[in-house]
């Protein structure tokens, strides 16, 4: 196989080996695999349809998704829903510091920033919030949900939480401006810094799977943060979820 002009992979391929003992699903996986490690199929391009693959190997569509699923599993490639499956970019190199930034991180890779709020309400502040906060517990909050992107491709999903009334509105602010950062400065926060940050990781829950296009149950990377504004004034408190084999965390002293 090879790439394209345009990112999509076109050409012949080898054959399968019949009757070897090896199944047929795990040599497409294995053909794909090297072509994608050796550079044959580059990042981002996408992979023919199912029903293509299937015509060119001579099996069916079962046994196409089974190794599609095993390629997915081993983080080289991303079934998007409605668009199809895309080869993994190398993971992003991501700064962990006292201006941490996610669109000027991605920018200053070259890749298209942008965030997505998936959901926004007013909600009481639950405890560990209140402290991130340095709020009572059950003060107003603004909780946003959010998807952030870099080149279309879903490297992270966060719970993050204002303090009310300073930041209402906020989220539409943030839905028109796709950043934290431009939507801050609506609000006449200039600059804000890292206050704390935990990292931890865990397994993905199938909705938090869903968000990032990726199979329930891979690795996360876990942050809870909280920034300050310039006079010091805890004004967000965010609990990121990354894809682990979409960045590499780099924490700054």
């Amino acid at each position: 196989m090879a790439a394209s002009g345009d990112g999509s992979v076109t050409g012949g391929t080898v054959p399968l080996a019949r009757g070897e003992g090896l199944a047929a699903w795990r040599q497409i996986a294995d053909g794909l695999s090297a072509d994608i490690e050796a550079g044959r199929i580059a990042a981002g391009a996408q992979l023919p349809t199912e029903a293509a693959l299937a015509a060119r190997f001579g099996v069916n569509r079962h046994t196409v998704r089974r190794a599609l699923a095993v390629l997915a599993g081993r983080g080289m490639v991303r079934a998007t829903q409605g668009r199809g499956t895309f080869v993994e970019a190398p993971p992003l190199a991501y700064p962990i510091g006292r201006r941490t930034r996610f669109s000027e991180i991605v920018s200053r890779a070259g890749r298209e920033a942008w965030g997505d709020l998936v959901a926004a309400a007013a909600v009481p502040a639950d405890p560990g919030t209140a402290e991130a906060l340095g709020l009572a517990p059950g003060a107003p909050v603004l909780e946003l949900l959010t998807i952030h992107r870099a080149d279309g491709t879903p490297l992270s999903t966060a719970r993050t939480c204002l303090p009310l009334p300073r930041f209402s509105g906020f989220e539409r602010a943030y839905a028109a401006r796709g950043s934290l950062t431009r939507a801050y400065a609506e609000y006449g926060v200039g600059d804000y810094t890292r206050l704390s940050t935990r990292i931890g990781a865990r397994a993905a829950a199938a909705d938090e799977a869903a968000r990032l296009e990726i199979a329930p149950g891979r690795v996360l990377i876990v942050l809870a943060s909280v920034n300050v504004d310039g006079a010091g004034t805890r004004i967000q408190a965010t609990r990121s979820l990354f894809a682990a084999d979409r960045v590499e965390l780099v924490v700054e002293g």
